[in-house]
C-alpha cells in the first residue's frame, strides 16, 4: 500500500482537492454530504500520515480503519485522535453527511500549556483501538466546542484568535480525556476485570519454560492485545496503580505461594519469576511485605 505523508496543512488542502486553508498552522473542516442515505462513502487505497494533530468529530457507521498495525474499531465511536507521524489508513469507509475534522501544526500550540499536556493523552497514539463513544449529551458538549472554534475560525483572523481557539481546543481536550476515563470504567464495568486478564497474562509468561527473563509490560499486553499505554490506562482506572506496580503485586502473589506451597530455595523462586538477581526479589518482597521471604515463609509454617 501506497503511503502518503503531509509536512503541512497546505500539502493536505492540495491532496484533497481544497483551497488554500485561511491559516497555514491551523485549520477546522467541514463535510457536508447529501446522499440519499444519508452516508458518505470513501475508499481510501494509500496509507496516510502527517506532521499535524488530527481530531475528527463524525460518526464512521461500516468499514475498517487501520491505525498502525491496528484494526480501529469506529462501531458506534464518534471521535478519532490522531499524532504526527502515526500512520492511518481505511478500506471501504462510511461516515455519516456531517462532521468536523481540526487540524493543528505543533507550531500552532507550540509555547502554550497544551504543547506538552497534549503528548500525555493516550488518546492521541496507538495506545487506543476504538473511537471514544459519546453518549448524546457527551456529543453535544463536544459539537458546542467544535462550532465555537468553528465560528471563530471562519471570523478575520486577529490578535485575539489564537487564544481563544486555545482556549477551546484545551476545554475539547479535557472533555475527551473525561469521556475517555469514562468509557474505561464502563469497559471495566461490563467485561472482565482488566488486572484479572492482566494477571493471567503474566501468570502465563512466568510459567513458560522458553521465557527466561522477567515478562516486560510491553510483552503482557501484546499477549492481551492491547497496547502498552492502552492497558496501563486501564489498570490504572481499574485500580490506582501502575502496570508496574500491578506486576509486582503479582508476582509477589505468586512467590507467597510458591513460598509456602513448595519447598524451593528464595533463589529458585527468585528465577522462576524472572529475577535477574535473588537479591532484587528479597529487597522487593521486603519492601511490599515487611518482612523478607524467609521470614514470611518461617512465619506462615508456624501457623
Amino acid at each position: 500500500m501506497k503511503r502518503v505523508h503531509f509536512n503541512s496543512i497546505s500539502e493536505y488542502y492540495q491532496y484533497a482537492g481544497k483551497p488554500a486553508p485561511e491559516h497555514p498552522l491551523f485549520s477546522i473542516t467541514e463535510t457536508k454530504t447529501h446522499a440519499t442515505n444519508d452516508t458518505s462513502c470513501q475508499q481510501q487505497s494509500s496509507a496516510i500520515s502527517s506532521d499535524l494533530y488530527l481530531i475528527s468529530l463524525k460518526k464512521v457507521t461500516s468499514g475498517e480503519i487501520f491505525y498502525g498495525k491496528t484494526k480501529y474499531d469506529c462501531s458506534s465511536g464518534t471521535m478519532l485522535f490522531m499524532a504526527p507521524n502515526q500512520v492511518f489508513s481505511a478500506q471501504g469507509v462510511t461516515i455519516e453527511p456531517t462532521g468536523k475534522t481540526l487540524l493543528i501544526h505543533p507550531d500552532f500550540i507550540r509555547g502554550h500549556k497544551i504543547f506538552e499536556r497534549i503528548k500525555s493523552y493516550s488518546f492521541f497514539g496507538y495506545a487506543v483501538n476504538e473511537a471514544l463513544h459519546l453518549s448524546p449529551s457527551e456529543e453535544l458538549v463536544l459539537e458546542q466546542i467544535v462550532n465555537t472554534i468553528h465560528n471563530e475560525y471562519q471570523q478575520r483572523y486577529d490578535d485575539f484568535s489564537r487564544e481563544i481557539i486555545l482556549a477551546q481546543l484545551s476545554a475539547l481536550l479535557h472533555y475527551a480525556e473525561r469521556f475517555y476515563r469514562r468509557q474505561f470504567l464502563l469497559r471495566s464495568e461490563s467485561h472482565s476485570s482488566t488486572f484479572q486478564r492482566f494477571a493471567s497474562a503474566l501468570d502465563i509468561l512466568c510459567s513458560d519454560p522458553n521465557h527466561t527473563h522477567m515478562p516486560t509490560i510491553t510483552e503482557i499486553a501484546q499477549s492481551m492485545q492491547m497496547s502498552q499505554r492502552y492497558l496501563s490506562d486501564a489498570l490504572k482506572v481499574e485500580t490506582g496503580k501502575t502496570a508496574k506496580e500491578c506486576m509486582q503485586l503479582r508476582l509477589i502473589e505468586r512467590s507467597k505461594d510458591l513460598l509456602i506451597g513448595t519447598d524451593q530455595s528464595i533463589a529458585t523462586i527468585a528465577y522462576s519469576l524472572g529475577f535477574e538477581y535473588p537479591q532484587y526479589f528479597a529487597r522487593l518482597f521486603k519492601k511490599k511485605v515487611g518482612q523478607t521471604p524467609s521470614q514470611y515463609r518461617a512465619a506462615q509454617l508456624q501457623h
